[in-house]
Order: C-alpha cells, then sequence, then structure tokens
C-alpha cells in the first residue's frame, strides 16, 4: 500500500461525493454441485516463503528484482493452466519514467548569522510529482520564509493560522500536528499523513513560492523509513516530460522531520506556535533530476467462463506485486521483503486462480486476473492497466482487490469501498461480499472504519482498486491493519497468519464465484 497518497488526495477535496451508507441485501446465487480445492494456508506458505524472501530484494518496480518476481507469477500461472492477456504473454508492458535528484539539488536558508545548507534527502525531500493526471509542483523557489502554525483554520481549537497571513510569493512552513491541550482523537487525525492533503489545498491557493511541512510523530517516523523509495521516484512515461516552471501550477513541495530543522521554526517554538514571519529569514531552492525511461510489467491472466452470452466480462482480481527494495538498515538487514505488503494479497491470488482452474463447472463469466506493477511509486501499474487494459474496461463488472491480508491476526478484516466510493458505485459488489460472508461456515467480521470518505488516512485512495474506481468500475478492497511492520525491513513471510490468510483467500474466491454467476452482476 502506497504511504503518501497526494494526488488522490487532491482529487478528494475538489470532487464532491455524497455516497450512501444503507447497504442492500442481495441473495447469494445458489450453485451447482461444485467440485472444489480451496485454497490452503500450506500453498500460501509455501508460496510466500519464496515471493517474500532476500533473493527478491524487495521486488522494487523497475528492477531486476521486480522482473523476477513477475517471472514467478508468470511462471505459476502457466503451470496451473491460467490464460495469458497481457500485451506479451502474461507481460503487460508499464512504460514508466524513473527519477532520482542530483547533486546540483540545493536547498538552503539565509539568516541574519549567514548561509544554512539543509541536506535534501536527510532533512528536506522534495515531492516532485503526485502522481497521474495530478498539478506539478515546481522546481525552484525562493522567497520569505513565514510560519503558519499548524496549518490549522479550527474555531472548535481556537486556531486561525491563515489570518492576516500573507503567503505569496513566499515560503511557508506548517507543522503537521496538533497545538497543547487536544484530546488524543484529535491529534492523531491531525498527525496522520492524510491531513497533510488538507492543508496542502488550503495553502497552495494561497500562491506560495514553496510549502514545507515538518512532520512529527508517526508521519515523522514513516517519513523517515520511506524517504529511499520517495528519493527514487515514478511517473508515467506519457506524462509531460519536465516542463518548465512557468506550466507548474503547484509551490514547491518539501517535506521534513520537525526535529531536524529547526532553523524554520519560530526562535520561541514550542512555546510560540502562532503564525508570523520569521523576519530575517529566507528560503532558496532547486531541483535537478536524473530522468530514465523503465519498462515495468503488470501480471495479466484470465479463466475463461463458460456462459456463451456471458463470458466477454469478467469479474477482476487485483494485487500488487512490487514493494520498497532496499531500505535503511535495521538491525543489520536492509531487505524490504513485503511479505504483507503485499506478497499476502499476490499469493492469495494465485491461490484462487488454481481454484478457479480446478473447480468444475467453471463460472459463467470470466475472471480477470492482474497483479499490478509499481503501486507503491503511485499506483502507476493500475492507473496503466485502467487506461490502456487488455480487455475492455466497460466489459469488468466488478474489481475485488487484496493488499496486506496476512496480518489481521484473527477473525476481522477491514473493508473499504461500498461507502467510500461515490455515487454509491460500490454498494452492490459491497452487499454481494457481505452476503456471501454470511453464507461461510466461519464468517468474518468486517471492519469499516476506512470504509469512509472523509477518513484522515484516506485508505481508499491508496491501492490499486482506486485506479478502477476512476473509471467507473465497482470496487471491494479488502485490507488489514497498518501494523509496526508497515513498510519495514521486518515485514516477512514468518509474520504472516497463514490459517486467517487461506480464510481470506477463500472469502474472495466464493465472493468473486457469486459475482460471476449472478444474474444481475454488481455492474
Amino acid at each position: 500500500m502506497i504511504r503518501f497518497a497526494l494526488a488522490s488526495l487532491l482529487l478528494a477535496v475538489t470532487m464532491a461525493c455524497t455516497p450512501s451508507r444503507t447497504t442492500p441485501t442481495v441473495p447469494v446465487p445458489t450453485p451447482p454441485s461444485r467440485s472444489r480445492a480451496m485454497p490452503t494456508a500450506d500453498e500460501l506458505r509455501r508460496d510466500l516463503a519464496i515471493f517474500a524472501s532476500d533473493s527478491f530484494r524487495g521486488r522494487e518496480a523497475g528492477t531486476a528484482d521486480e522482473r523476477r518476481a513477475a517471472r514467478f507469477l508468470a511462471d505459476r500461472l502457466a503451470a496451473i493452466g491460467v490464460e495469458p492477456a497481457g500485451d506479451s504473454g502474461f507481460y503487460q508492458r508499464v512504460p514508466l519514467v524513473g527519477r532520482r535528484l542530483t547533486e546540483a539539488t540545493r536547498f538552503t536558508i539565509t539568516g541574519p548569522s549567514g548561509q544554512t545548507v539543509v541536506t535534501p534527502g536527510e532533512q528536506l525531500v522534495p515531492l516532485t510529482s503526485f502522481g497521474p493526471g495530478a498539478p506539478l509542483p515546481r522546481n525552484t523557489a525562493d522567497g520569505d520564509l513565514v510560519f503558519a502554525g499548524y496549518g490549522l483554520t479550527r474555531p472548535d481549537l481556537g486556531r486561525n493560522d491563515f489570518a492576516g497571513l500573507n503567503a505569496q510569493g513566499k515560503v511557508v512552513v506548517v507543522v503537521i500536528s496538533a497545538p497543547a491541550g487536544v484530546d488524543d482523537a484529535t491529534r492523531s487525525s491531525l498527525e496522520s499523513e492524510g491531513a497533510i492533503g488538507d492543508r496542502l489545498f488550503r495553502i497552495a491557493s494561497l500562491r506560495p513560492a514553496a510549502i514545507i511541512f515538518l512532520l512529527t510523530g508517526k508521519a515523522g517516523q514513516n517519513l523517515a523509513l520511506g524517504l529511499p523509495d520517495m528519493l527514487r521516484s515514478m511517473s508515467q512515461r506519457g506524462d509531460a516530460m519536465d516542463p518548465p516552471d512557468s506550466l507548474r501550477t503547484l509551490p514547491m513541495v518539501l517535506l521534513g522531520r520537525l526535529e531536524l530543522n529547526r532553523a524554520l521554526l519560530p526562535a520561541g517554538w514550542p512555546g510560540d506556535d502562532r503564525a508570523q514571519l520569521l523576519t530575517g529569514r529566507r528560503f532558496s531552492g532547486r531541483v535537478e533530476q536524473r530522468v530514465q525511461e523503465i519498462t515495468s510489467y503488470n501480471i495479466v491472466g484470465i479463466v475463461r467462463g463458460i456462459d456463451p452470452a456471458l463470458r466477454g466480462n469478467y469479474v477482476a482480481y487485483g494485487a500488487h506485486y512490487d514493494h520498497l527494495g532496499i531500505l535503511p538498515t535495521e538491525n543489520g538487514d536492509s531487505i524490504a521483503n513485503g511479505a504483507d505488503d503485499d506478497g499476502s494479497g499476490s499469493m492469495a491470488l494465485l491461490a484462487i486462480a488454481r481454484t478457479f482452474t480446478v473447480s468444475t463447472p467453471r463460472p459463467r463469466r470470466s475472471i480477470l486476473f492482474v497483479w499490478h506493477s509499481a503501486e507503491e511509486k503511485g499506483l502507476l501499474g493500475s492507473e496503466y492497466f485502467s487506461t490502456h487494459s487488455t480487455v475492455p474496461m466497460a466489459s469488468i463488472v466488478g474489481q475485488i482487490n487484496a493488499d496486506m491480508i496476512g496480518r489481521n491476526g484473527g477473525d476481522t478484516v477491514f473493508v473499504v469501498g461500498p461507502s467510500a466510493a461515490p455515487n454509491g458505485q460500490s454498494r452492490r459488489i459491497g452487499a454481494i461480499v457481505d452476503s456471501v460472508n454470511a453464507s461461510m461456515a466461519r464468517p468474518l467480521v468486517f471492519d469499516r472504519t476506512w470504509d469512509d470518505p472523509e477518513h484522515p488516512e484516506h485508505i481508499y485512495e491508496r491501492s490499486d482498486h482506486y485506479s478502477y474506481a476512476r473509471q467507473g468500475v465497482p470496487v471491494v478492497f479488502l485490507t488489514g491493519p497498518l501494523h509496526g511492520d508497515y513498510h519495514r525491513v521486518t515485514d516477512d513471510a514468518a509474520r504472516v497468519n497463514y490459517d486467517s490468510l487461506a480464510r481470506i483467500a477463500s472469502l474472495l474466491y466464493e465472493a468473486g464465484l457469486a459475482m460471476a454467476n449472478a444474474s444481475r452482476p454488481p455492474r
């Protein structure tokens, strides 16, 4: 699951969506007598031990390590009898552009005592892209520093950090935290990564030269862990190639950890947290990147349906098979194996594909499987598939996404999409999954906390189903908690709960089967 989703947040705050929270009852079609071989804990353990091993070196998008993982998936699909459905066998080529900061990138603070050089990456990291279709930030900035407190307009907290603030042409510094005295729930919300998007939208409208977000708490810790991946950014190759700043509509945007950037704070911080001009201090920044064309690969397969009138329609399953690659060393380990994120979903899809190929009779509609690349780089693989699909997007009646389903640790799993999707487009697919779950011998418990378009973590916009939903496809996303090993080298196969993973995979199989056989599909 991607860490920062600012492109999605920008879209979210400009879209009016009022999804209904009512879940209709949908009967599960009674299937004919079947012979099945359901997903098992043993096969999931066997496959994930390979897929999340050090030999794949963290499966970072655009690397030879990701290509080895793609070959593993393609070989396994061929062995179990899935039909290739990419543009080259099982492979769909995803043209990307990789970007890395060069030594010419430079940030400085000039003040009464002279000039201070700020280390790119270590102290401040520029956000150079917010994803497909989003506005681009500028690569240069120069202006007086103004401090905007916590960037809040909250009468209930007695805060309006923008009152009387002249930000035009200046460099605005905001602390992503909360003022003293707020309750724990409010603090958690204001310090979340998702809360950055709301501040960004508000501040960008003031036309500053740059915005610097200083992170603390959990968001600051995650920034430190995610720096290597953020500094190796990617985008779609079809995007405009490095247009000049005159054509870029967003200010320069930088992230940094609060404790490493004291020179950007008022002298009396934290006691003095009011918005103010940092008199005599000026920031100058320049971002330069080395650009390289890269080809990544989605892996695509089909299990054909048996109904001549319906086999041209598809129930789609998705997971992402890339991860973060090499991270800073923790206790002698630097390989981010990504066993849960998203080795768990990827291997669950393999087990589901095998179940469909060996079970009889096959479903009426066809089943589409897509293992997406470059999810961690900003949903790039799923975005490419959704706009260059190897089957007509209009023929996909629903999409089931599995990301981080190996660590729920019991009966509970998070369900996202039925309420969070706009205009109620995913209510019916959610009702089908609910009905199927209720019919299981051991139903799972669905946690719907994240199924909310206003949730501060914006989980709905942070995995591959979102690319399909933007094309009008009904989606349902199953995931587990953001545990302590999330995006760390400690996300290992030994920590996965395989019995629980097998139960979730079985539910996903049954849900897809119900959609494939239904007289009225989700779409």
